[in-house]
């Protein structure tokens, strides 16, 4: 491999049986008009993702055993120095300029921290999805439900034009995003820019509730197209594996109970109580398998309280600037 300087962009994946996307996922990034170093961690895979990736010029961790996406991006991301990083998903297919358009957007907004563009949902082969001739979105930003839901803005709407204007949002999904080292390391606990004790689900929204108690923002660049696969959507839920539903309940939780205040909650209520309650009965009635995340959210409560006491002690956002994102119609500001 051709020594890369510390400009360019890293580029973080963490695989798991992704040889379905993983070649075109690399071709596509091998064609960006700036310069990437690519690490992969890969959580033993079991197919022909680390076979697939070895034809390519990047640098790939081959784990014994399953330890995560948090720990997958933690471990590629302390292994480089880099400015810029992006942690992306295999079934992520970025047009050419993408990440010239991101790099853009970071330098010309005022304390702007993370980065995404304008995602279309792609099928299976790879193809983008169409409804009555025109292309489905998969995503503009991440926004906050006061019933404490996190959904992709324009998630399933057919392209219109809405989302034409560079914008702030809360957050940026983490099938793409591109983060400042300087915003990594402001975020950074104990070691860790993503909680690992999330192991997986729910970690990019949780990095975007941190980067606005810190005073980040997030910047939604419409310039800058991706097509991706999306396995994991709330409407189906029942077709997830057993997993997947643990480790989204549990991390329901864990992220308010590290970065919720007085405020947001009272933004939340009541909505946020009669979720809690839909789930329980859920849980009780349909999904037993998920009835052990709330022993972990048990288990994990005195590190948790840890680690809020230390993130809202250094929070420089008012409680009100954070409220205010908390909405049932995505909030977004002109950038």
């Amino acid at each position: 491999m051709k020594s890369k300087g510390n400009g360019a962009v890293l580029v973080s994946l963490v695989t798991y049986n992704d040889e379905m996307f993983l070649e075109s996922c690399l071709e596509n990034l091998s064609r960006q008009t700036v310069e990437t170093y690519v690490r992969i961690f890969d959580n033993a895979s079991q197919d022909m993702s680390c076979e697939i990736a070895q034809n390519f010029d990047v640098q790939v961790h081959e784990s014994e055993e399953n330890r995560g996406y948090s720990f997958g991006h933690n471990y590629n991301l302390t292994r480089r120095k880099f400015e810029t990083a992006l942690l992306l998903n295999a079934d992520v297919f970025l047009e050419s300029n993408y990440l010239e358009k991101l790099l853009e957007a970071l330098s010309e907004v005022d304390r702007a921290g993370m980065a995404g563009g304008k995602l279309y949902r792609m099928n299976q082969q790879g193809h983008p999805v169409l409804e009555r001739g025109c292309q489905v979105l998969d995503s503009t930003g991440i926004y906050f439900t006061p019933s404490q839901r996190h959904l992709d803005r324009g998630s399933g709407e057919r392209e219109s034009g809405l989302y034409n204007r560079r914008q702030s949002v809360f957050g940026i999904t983490g099938a793409a995003v591109l983060c400042r080292k300087e915003m990594l390391d402001d975020l950074c606990f104990d070691g860790e820019y993503l909680d690992e004790d999330f192991f997986a689900y729910r970690e990019d929204a949780d990095l975007a509730w941190r980067a606005q108690l810190r005073g980040w923002r997030a910047i939604y660049e419409p310039g800058a197209l991706a097509f991706h696969h999306r396995h994991v959507l709330p409407s189906r839920r029942h077709q997830n594996s057993s997993v997947i539903n643990h480790h989204s309940l549990k991390n329901r939780y864990l992220m308010r109970m590290k970065n919720m205040d007085w405020r947001v909650r009272k933004k939340c209520f009541p909505h946020m109580w009669i979720r809690d309650a839909g789930i329980l009965v859920y849980v009780l009635l349909w999904e037993w398998s998920s009835l052990s995340a709330f022993c972990e959210v048990w288990r994990l409560r005195a590190k948790f309280r840890a680690k809020r006491r230390q993130i809202q002690s250094r929070r420089n956002s008012a409680s009100d600037e954070i409220a205010r994102w908390f909405s049932f119609t995505p909030e977004a500001e002109d950038s």
